[in-house]
């Protein structure tokens, strides 16, 4: 089979390397693709959001199978132009897309489905927006409507925090027209938890929970990212936390979409706060998240390509999907000064016996040398028995690989593990 996969972060490097682990698969496309991903792919300088270029490469190319992995790409319709060429994929529609593509619908769609998330109110106008905010609960969370790259959603602890996050938002335009809504809602309280699902529509099949680690700098201090790190199976989406979610979020989520008339085939991501009263959606993407991928799909023993083909076909519900009992950690290397200002353009050094567990994110390559491009660079991930062992490996890598202005958390599944003891005592 040829596949083409589209999109060139470290999360579409983790989707690839399982990828090839079916033997059917003879080739893969990474359109973009980074310089790290061309060790493991060919790389096609088609950008992500060139849908008219994706579909006249995949047709010119006779590409077998799609696999749509970012966020704009799908919102865009990327599946739906691919399908009209007779290209099966990998990833929802865009009626479907629209979960993530916009805050507003997803908001809408879970109050009117009575699925739990917090309270909110929608503005088109700033200083509504700004007026509402004089007697709003603070703390509260201003999110841009459209996608922003992970960094739409800003945590304001103070009055004067959400006023600057509208005026950033709405008149300064900082995500462009992603910010022409925005949505200002409750801020809730506790443990956040990534449940990635496969589902074909019907079947849902949620993979193993991991946990994100947003803000730039240890104790999550410092602005939002679009992740520094993860862990999995995050110890705090337990047995009844799980039997939760899939009864009041993920079942009825998915029979909603398909009632409205938007069925949803491939990855659906569920963003989860779990709050003294139980799991509420954070928000929904529609595609793996990312580094969230780069820990869940190293613990998958089944056939990732068999699974994602059954999503598409429909029989999901007829394909084994099992994960190992042992747990993992991603740190995110990155440039110093990244989500701001950071320095590119210096040397990667990877020693070759590390090179099947570090997903590249922002690199490209000079000749032969592989230099940082981006400002989150490298997931480095481990497995281990345990979590406590995941961890302990992932920073043993980490201190084994280097770059200039290399920066990384060094706290990273820290909280987890405390919480994990404390459960023990």
């Amino acid at each position: 089979m040829k596949i083409m996969v589209v999109g060139g972060g470290g999360r579409e490097h983790a989707i690839i390397k399982k990828l090839a682990e079916n033997s059917s698969v003879e080739k893969i496309y990474c359109l973009p693709g980074n310089g790290g991903i061309a060790a493991d792919a060919e790389c096609v300088p088609i950008s992500s959001t060139d849908i008219p270029a994706i579909v006249s490469f995949a047709k010119d190319n006779a590409v077998d199978y799609a696999v749509v992995a970012q966020d704009d790409p799908l919102v865009m319709g990327c599946v739906d132009e691919l399908n009209a060429v007779g290209v099966p994929c990998f990833g929802p529609d865009k009626k479907a897309a629209i979960i993530e593509g916009s805050k507003v619908f997803s908001k809408d769609f879970m109050r009117r489905n009575n699925i739990p998330t917090a309270e909110y109110e929608v503005f088109t106008d700033a200083e509504k927006a700004l007026e509402y905010l004089e007697t709003a609960k603070i703390p509260t969370v201003v999110k841009a409507d459209g996608p922003a790259l992970g960094k739409g959603a800003l945590v304001c602890m103070t009055k004067d925090e959400a006023k600057n996050a509208v005026h950033e938002i709405m008149q300064d335009k900082k995500f462009g027209a992603s910010g022409d809504r925005i949505v200002i809602e409750e801020f809730m309280t506790g443990p956040e938890v990534s449940v990635l699902s496969f589902t074909d529509g019907e079947t849902v099949i949620p993979m193993v929970p991991s946990t994100d680690h947003k803000r730039a700098h240890d104790n999550d201090e410092g602005l939002n990212t679009g992740g520094m790190g993860t862990v999995a199976p995050s110890p705090y989406y337990t047995p009844e936390v799980h039997k939760q979610a899939m009864e009041r979020i993920i079942l009825p989520t998915v029979k909603a979409m398909k009632a409205e008339g938007r069925p949803f085939k491939g990855c659906l991501y569920f963003g989860l706060m779990i709050t003294p009263e139980g799991p509420k959606v954070v928000e929904y993407n529609c595609r793996f998240g990312d580094p969230e991928t780069q820990v869940v799909l190293p613990l998958l023993k089944s056939d990732l390509l068999n699974i994602m083909l059954a999503t598409t076909n429909g029989n999901l519900k007829d394909v084994p999907v099992e994960f190992s009992d042992g747990a993992a950690c991603c740190v995110i290397m990155a440039s110093s000064g990244y989500p701001e200002k950071y320095e590119k353009g210096f040397e990667i050094t990877i020693p070759d016996g590390l090179k099947s567990s570090v997903y590249v994110a922002g690199a490209k390559l000079d000749g032969n040398r592989l230099l940082t491009s981006g400002g989150r660079v490298l997931g480095v991930t481990a497995c281990g028995k345990d979590l406590e062992e995941a961890v302990a490996e992932a920073y043993k890598k980490c201190e084994k690989i280097s770059f200039e202005n290399a920066y990384y958390r060094r706290d990273i599944g820290k909280k987890a593990l405390e919480f994990l003891h404390r459960q023990r005592r």
